[in-house]
Parts: C-alpha cells; sequence; structure tokens
C-alpha cells in the first residue's frame, strides 16, 4: 500500500470515526424556527433543539429542577425557560441562571450535513465543571 493510499485509509477511518460520535436526531426541514424549541430523540433520551440567532443549540430536553420538558418552554435570547417553575438555562453552556433549578443541563454539540441533523452521543462539559476547571 503506498503512503498516499494509507493517508487516505486513515483518514476515511477517523471520518468513520467522527460521524459515528453523532446520530441523526431530524431532517433539516424539521428544525425549529428562529427563536423556538424542538424535541427530538438521541439514542432514546429527549433532548432539545433550540434556535437562537441563526444556530442550534441542543440541551437536555428535562429541566433539571424537575421532570418537566424544556421544549414546552420560552425562548428568550440564548435561554430556555422552563415553563413550570421559570428556571432558565443558557442554551451554550447549560447554565441554570435562577431558581429554582441549581444544577446546569448537559449541552451537545450539533452538526448539519446535507439534509440532517446530527446531535454528539456524549454532552460537552457543562458550566459548573467548566468552571471548576478553570480555578
Amino acid at each position: 500500500m503506498s503512503d498516499e493510499q494509507q493517508h487516505s485509509r486513515v483518514s476515511d477511518e477517523q471520518q468513520h470515526s467522527c460521524v459515528s460520535e453523532y446520530v441523526k436526531v431530524c431532517d433539516v426541514a424539521d428544525l425549529p424556527a428562529q427563536g423556538a424549541v424542538r424535541r427530538v430523540e438521541l439514542d432514546g433520551e429527549p433532548v432539545a433543539i433550540v434556535a437562537v440567532e441563526g444556530d442550534y443549540h441542543a440541551i437536555d430536553d428535562i429541566c433539571s429542577h424537575d421532570e418537566v420538558s424544556l421544549a414546552d418552554g420560552e425562548v428568550e435570547g440564548h435561554t430556555v425557560e422552563c415553563w413550570l417553575h421559570g428556571s432558565r438555562f443558557d442554551v451554550r453552556t447549560g447554565e441554570a441562571l435562577c431558581l429554582p433549578a441549581k444544577k446546569p443541563v448537559a449541552v451537545y454539540d450539533i452538526k448539519i450535513l446535507d439534509d440532517g441533523v446530527y446531535v454528539s452521543t456524549a454532552p460537552k462539559a457543562v458550566a459548573t465543571e467548566l468552571e471548576s476547571n478553570a480555578r
């Protein structure tokens, strides 16, 4: 096998590895409108896709304070509000911004490839982990 073929093969393997860490959760046509939220399933778990300022963010759909879907809440700026008790979460970091929620929700990387929307199966570090590592 030539060096060029070996390099190409490694690249294909790396690409497959990267893609295998993401799961298709919906079609691009099913993405929420700007300022809205849509609930999807990621390996059987509920995830909320939030559309803000031309970007899409994926977070755990269940409020960390109570077993309530965040997809039923309101979007304001880069936050989504839990409709039941009013907790707000930053969709970029998962940070709980006001009581009664004290714990963040997980945030997931999201990719749009061709006509599909893919979400990482592994959450990014949540806000409290980031703050702890910064100290």
